[in-house]
C-alpha cells in the first residue's frame, strides 16, 4: 500500500533533489564562484603599467612576496595571465619579473586545483558516464607532458583551467609541474615587454631568449606526448 501511494505522489523537482545532495551543492557553489569572477575579471579596471613601480616602492622588501601572492590572487580571480606577467615585468624587470610571475602561476594553480577538487570532484566522479568517463580517465593518466599540452591549447584562461582540472581525476604534482613549464615560454617574453614599458633603455632583450627556447621545447614535448598517446591507443603491433 505504501509503495503504491509513493508511486502516485509526484516526484520532487530536480532542484530539490540536488539541494539534498551535498556534492551537488558544492558543485553549484563552484559554478556560482566562476559566474561571479568572470565578469569581475573582465570589467574591473586595471592600473597602467607605467604607474606600477611607484606603488611597489611603498612595499620595500615585501614587494616580491606581494607580487607573487597578489599575482596568484588575480589569476585565481580569472584575470588573464598576460596582464599579471606584464605587470611583474614592469615592476621588477625581465628576469626577476618572469620568476615572480611563475611563482604566482604555481601558487594560483595550486589554489585553483584545490578549490575545484573540494567543490567539484565528487559531483563529477559520481555522474560521468561513457565518453565523459573515458575523458576523466585520460586526465587521471596524464603526465606532465599532457598537462603542458592542455595548458598551451587556447581553450580557456589560466585560472579556469586550474579549476577545471581540480574536478577531474588528475594528479596534483604533474598538474603543478606542467602548469609552470607551460607558463615559462611566455613568462619571459611578456615580462620583457612589461619591463620595456617602464624602463625602455635598460632592458636587455636577451632576457627574453628563454621564451624562444621554451617555445621550441614546448613544441618538441607536445610532439613527443602526441606520439606516445598515439602509440598507446594503437597498442603493441
Amino acid at each position: 500500500m505504501i509503495r503504491a501511494v509513493r508511486r502516485l505522489l509526484p516526484r520532487p523537482p530536480v532542484v530539490r533533489r540536488l539541494l539534498r545532495d551535498p556534492s551537488a551543492v558544492r558543485f553549484a557553489l563552484l559554478l556560482l564562484l566562476l559566474a561571479v569572477l568572470t565578469p569581475v575579471a573582465l570589467l574591473a579596471p586595471r592600473p597602467a603599467l607605467a604607474d606600477l613601480p611607484a606603488h611597489a616602492d611603498r612595499l620595500g622588501g615585501y614587494a616580491p612576496v606581494a607580487a607573487i601572492v597578489g599575482g596568484a590572487v588575480l589569476l585565481v580571480a580569472l584575470v588573464p595571465r598576460t596582464f599579471v606577467t606584464l605587470a611583474s615585468g614592469a615592476l621588477f624587470g625581465a628576469l626577476e619579473g618572469a620568476a615572480y610571475a611563475l611563482g604566482a602561476a604555481l601558487l594560483a594553480a595550486a589554489v585553483g586545483f584545490t578549490v575545484g577538487r573540494l567543490l567539484g570532484r565528487e559531483f563529477v566522479a559520481e555522474r560521468v558516464r561513457g565518453r565523459l568517463a573515458r575523458l576523466d580517465g585520460w586526465f587521471a593518466r596524464q603526465s606532465v607532458l599532457g598537462v603542458i599540452t592542455v595548458r598551451l591549447l587556447p581553450i580557456a584562461g589560466f585560472g579556469l583551467v586550474s579549476y577545471g582540472y581540480g574536478t577531474t581525476g588528475a594528479r596534483v604534482l604533474p598538474f603543478l609541474a606542467g602548469s609552470v613549464l607551460a607558463s615559462a615560454p611566455t613568462a619571459f617574453g611578456y615580462a620583457a615587454v612589461g619591463a620595456a614599458v617602464t624602463s625602455p633603455g635598460d632592458v636587455n632583450w636577451l632576457a627574453a631568449a628563454p621564451a624562444g627556447l621554451g617555445l621550441i621545447a614546448s613544441v618538441v614535448l607536445i610532439r613527443r606526448w602526441w606520439l606516445a598517446e598515439r602509440q598507446r591507443r594503437l597498442g603493441p603491433t
